[in-house]
């Protein structure tokens, strides 16, 4: 049993990994656990998933007025629909989530990084192709 939560309540949920692809619903709020996008995280929200979620989280630090940043927002939304609940894909606003973005040195944006039992696993900073995301993540996870 793995634990995941659910992005809708944030509430652990405890799952066998092998039924992660069948629609798992929360035990709490009764939503789907994977709604196959990112979810976005301030502060709090992120520390709890860094915290409780066992599953790998692919984070993607970014800001509003950053060009890169938008342009890679559809690919980035794209790959998590398409690798859901392989992982659990964020979106953290450092000018919104400036915690975060200090705790794990952000200087620039957008950078991804993938977490493994709450630990930074791989880094990437800028912004990559639909193609290139895909084989960085599969280099990864």
């Amino acid at each position: 049993m793995i634990q995941t939560l659910c992005p809708h309540c944030l509430t652990p949920n405890r799952i066998d990994p092998g039924r992660l692809g069948e629609g798992p619903k929360c035990g709490k709020c009764h939503q789907r656990l994977f709604v196959g996008q990112p979810l976005s995280a301030d502060d709090v929200q992120f520390q709890r998933l860094l915290t409780k979620e066992q599953l790998p989280l692919v984070v993607d630090f970014w800001a509003d007025w950053c060009g890169p940043c938008k342009a890679m927002a559809p690919v980035f939304a794209k790959v998590a629909a398409e690798q859901e609940p392989r992982a659990r894909f964020v979106k953290v606003d450092t000018e919104r989530a400036r915690q975060a973005a200090s705790q794990f040195n952000i200087r620039s944006i957008p950078t991804l990084i993938v977490f493994k039992n709450g630990k930074p696993a791989a880094q990437q900073a800028g912004a990559l192709p639909y193609q290139n995301l895909v084989q960085w993540l599969n280099t990864v996870l």
